[in-house]
């Protein structure tokens, strides 16, 4: 069962502020049906700009845009045509009216980097992941099939790995190059495969670089599409009046679990809770709901000192640690001595253990165990 998507408050408080609202997230997250769905004030119109036919009304784009000033003007795959937000601002000012214009985008850097610069202060962006712990009953299918609605939906396990494997072969031969990362195809796969194999692992670009046969410059810049694209999460290490030797390059992980496991060949969830990639692939699950979820009410940093102590997620707020999180693919999860010892560096407010079962309950003095569901309904805003 799936329920209405998070967003939707959100982008609803968006619309009645800012003349435009962006909506970004990695292709077939959801956007163009989200969109397509709100119960807008004004008539809709909608554009797509990956179609040939409709990139082609906007030749004049001063003159058509004009003629829909009355509309709520919908411009999906934003990226196409960056020259549009020059011509956007111009309308903006001539009539700043809220819910004007809804731009769609796969992400793209020179997206962020254009509508930066023209559209401030007239713009409101939103991020769309794919579906999350709070909009699906089945925790357990999300974590295998990840949250892109045809993989999460789709009628058997096979038929979610197809679409998933698809998925990743058109997006390292075709999507990536449209956001501007023109590259041999196969080098990026070599290197997300890389990356699955080593989720939640410290970032080591010598040794990718050395791996592929790559230039360090060069497989920095994938990871910064990857990133820029929401396909890949950078976990930056705290180190906040810490007196002490930490490790600090960021971990890096792929956010979505269903194309982790694709990418892994993982096929069922029994066969993956007997591959050694399993605590790394629900450490990196639950990571990201966590962030999807929470959003912008905390900051999110991980925490390792070179003598062992380590705490896997931390929620930082007004620059004080509020949350100290472990993670445990265990369905009875003890406490380290490492992370007692981080969350004394830390001064860390609590801490939680979050692990597979359901049920809450205390472990240690001001440390909790946890469900992921439990968690994220308490710390959320």
């Amino acid at each position: 069962m799936v329920k209405d998507r998070a967003i939707f408050p959100l982008l609803e408080e968006f619309l009645s502020i800012f003349p435009a609202v962006g909506i970004l997230g990695p292709r077939q997250v959801g956007k163009t049906t989200l969109v397509k769905n709100l119960n807008l004030d004004r008539e809709a119109f909608y554009i797509d700009l990956e179609k040939a036919s409709d990139r082609l009304k906007l030749s004049d784009p001063e003159l058509f845009l004009k003629t829909h000033q009355d509309k709520t003007v919908i411009l999906d795959e934003i990226q196409f045509m960056p020259e549009l937000f020059a011509e956007l601002r111009s309308l903006i000012d001539e009539n700043r009216v809220p819910a004007r214009f809804i731009l769609l985008g796969s992400a793209s850097p020179d997206l962020i980097r254009n509508s930066g610069d023209s559209l401030a202060g007239r713009i409101g962006y939103l991020e769309l992941p794919p579906f999350t712990v709070q909009e699906v009953d089945q925790m357990d299918t999300l974590w295998l099939r990840g949250g892109f609605p045809l993989s999460f939906l789709a009628s058997s396990e096979r038929v979610s790995l197809i679409w998933r494997e698809n998925f990743i072969k058109t997006y390292i031969e075709r999507d990536l190059g449209m956001l501007g990362l023109n590259t041999d195809p196969r080098q990026v796969e070599k290197f997300w495969m890389i990356l699955a194999h080593a989720q939640g692992s410290i970032w080591n670009g010598d040794g990718i670089s050395r791996a592929l046969g790559l230039t360090r410059p060069t497989v920095n810049r994938y990871l910064e599409f990857l990133e820029g694209s929401f396909m890949i999460r950078v976990l930056q290490p705290y180190h906040d009046n810490i007196k002490k030797r930490l490790v600090k390059s960021p971990k890096v992980y792929i956010r979505d679990s269903g194309i982790l496991h694709a990418l892994a060949g993982i096929k069922a969830l029994e066969e993956l809770q007997t591959k050694m990639l399993v605590g790394a692939s629900w450490e990196g699950f639950v990571i990201e709901q966590i962030i999807n979820c929470l959003g912008d009410a905390y900051q999110y940093f991980y925490y390792r000192t070179h003598q062992g102590s380590e705490c896997d997620l931390i929620l930082v707020k007004s620059g004080k640690v509020m949350v100290a999180v472990e993670i445990k693919n265990s369905l009875a999860p003890k406490i380290t001595k490492g992370f007692r010892i981080s969350m004394e560096d830390m001064q860390a407010a609590e801490g939680v253990v979050i692990y597979r079962g359901g049920d809450d309950f205390p472990i240690d003095q001001n440390i909790n165990v946890m469900g992921l569901k439990s968690f994220i309904q308490k710390y959320t805003p």
